[in-house]
């Protein structure tokens, strides 16, 4: 898996190239609670290139979101790729996250 990020004035930006799994969920959840310690609420998480999504992962984005709620801040997911739409929709947790098309409109909507 690679992260690579993109740091805007009202959002920032995380893309997820690869799989996260049992062996990469770690990175992932240390990327986004470096965001969140260091006082950024809007993050867009772009996964377009993300070729599976496991459990292990999908808690990291739960735990994200709510790590960002009281905060008055937001994960939203970027162009996720078939598979991971198919995890969320599988686990019921589409509900939880805001979905765009493409990154422009998730930074817009921060």
């Amino acid at each position: 898996m690679e992260i690579t990020t993109r740091d805007y004035k009202r959002a920032n930006v995380i893309r997820v190239i690869g799989r996260v799994d049992a062996g990469t969920y770690a990175e992932l959840e240390a990327k986004l609670n470096e965001y969140i310690a260091n006082g950024h609420v809007h993050l867009v998480l772009e996964m377009d290139a993300t070729e599976y999504l496991s459990s292990a992962g999908a808690r990291v984005l739960i735990s994200a979101q709510k790590a960002l709620k009281p905060r008055g801040g937001r994960l939203v997911l970027s162009q996720p790729s078939q598979r991971v739409r198919d995890v969320l929709d599988l686990a019921g947790l589409e509900a939880l996250f805001p979905i765009y098309e493409d990154t422009v409109a998730a930074l817009g909507s921060e």
